[in-house]
């Protein structure tokens, strides 16, 4: 799951005033949480602001956006990736100015450096670990990754 899909789901949770949210795929497991709300020690009545969406619609809204997260995640799943051995910062080339590592269509070698990931100021090479083809590249430069992010796609 891509970080720019998990801030969509924070967005939705906001604007819809959620306090938890859940998804569960078969290799992917998501729970988000909220404020730090007793919700079993508050009152039962719900006030419902003039205006806003009913919460099955609003809820509706949100599985349908979940669904689509999901069905991302799935196909990710399926694909032969490319993922970040650490949390830091992606880099496609050594320097602003250098040419990237590597571009989709180039072929590559287990011992082939893909990229740089930088985690506490230090510049870390991530090798491709596989052979075989550059079919996607899943973030772009300077975006900040998490442990097992898939980064490439590669077939």
């Amino acid at each position: 799951m891509e970080i720019e899909q998990i801030k969509a789901i924070v967005e939705l949770m906001s604007k819809h005033n959620l306090s938890e949210f859940k998804v569960e795929a078969e290799n992917m497991r998501l729970s988000l949480k909220r404020g730090g709300y007793d919700i079993a020690g508050m009152s039962s009545q719900i006030i419902q602001p003039a205006g806003t969406a009913s919460p099955h619609l609003m809820a509706a809204a949100i599985q349908q956006e979940a669904s689509k997260i999901v069905q991302t995640a799935q196909v990710l799943e399926k694909k032969n990736t490319i993922d970040a051995p650490i949390v830091g910062t992606f880099y496609s080339s050594p320097s602003p100015d250098a040419q990237e590592f590597v571009k989709v269509g180039d072929k590559v070698t287990p011992n082939t450096v893909v990229c740089i990931i930088e985690a506490m100021k230090v510049m870390n090479e991530v090798k491709a670990e596989k052979a075989g083809v550059i079919k996607e590249i899943l973030v772009k430069n300077a975006q900040s990754v998490e442990y097992g992010c898939p980064l490439f796609v590669i077939e």
